[in-house]
């Protein structure tokens, strides 16, 4: 699985990047928030990636910031929400204004957003409100610092705990422990529970 690329930005084409990493270019598609924080074309960047793998094609996503990325991911487990409708989303509605919509059930910020229909919003309202709470977003994370936390959760939950679980543990970890430390400390904790 491909979770961040570093690289030289080669081609600005909204929605679609041109990423240059030791000589391997990855056509990434952002958000337009992502697309706008970029630099310029030239100058190295840093995205976190989700890749989607179908039957006739492979298509890399982008994204500034470790809680965008996280948010598409919730997004596309919406039944009728596929890669491109989570994109408009994303692209429409920064994540804090995405979960204030959602924490006060309003459709029509959502409607606003190009393709999503009253439907639609309906849906994404009524299935991220149970998911707000245990997603482990940071809404006030800055673009380029990835923190320990999101890397001991992202660990974390693919190791097979939950969000609950994992957000649990990483409150009792050490704040300074470093990625490994946390991760180590975070598994002894969680096995003490079980």
């Amino acid at each position: 699985m491909i979770g961040r690329l570093t690289g030289i930005l080669l081609e600005k084409r909204p929605p679609q990047v041109l990423l240059d990493v030791r000589g391997i270019g990855y056509e990434i598609d952002v958000p337009m928030s992502t697309f706008y924080d970029l630099p310029a074309i030239g100058v190295q960047a840093t995205l976190y990636t989700h890749l989607v793998i179908r039957e006739d094609m492979h298509l890399l996503f982008g994204f500034a910031t470790e809680s965008e990325r996280q948010t598409f991911r919730q997004l596309i487990k919406i039944s009728g929400v596929g890669a491109r409708t989570a994109l408009a989303l994303l692209s429409g509605l920064s994540v804090p204004d995405l979960y204030r919509a959602v924490e006060d059930q309003d459709s029509t910020r959502l409607i606003r957003v190009p393709g999503i229909g009253k439907k639609t919003a309906e849906r994404l309202l009524l299935e991220l409100r149970d998911k707000l709470g245990t997603t482990g977003i940071n809404l006030d994370q800055s673009p380029s610092t990835p923190t320990n936390d999101s890397d001991i959760l992202n660990a974390l939950l693919s190791l097979g705990y939950n969000d609950r679980e994992a957000d649990w543990a990483i409150k009792k970890i050490a704040s300074n422990a470093t990625v490994s430390d946390g991760i180590r400390q975070a598994l002894q904790l969680l096995s003490k529970e079980k």
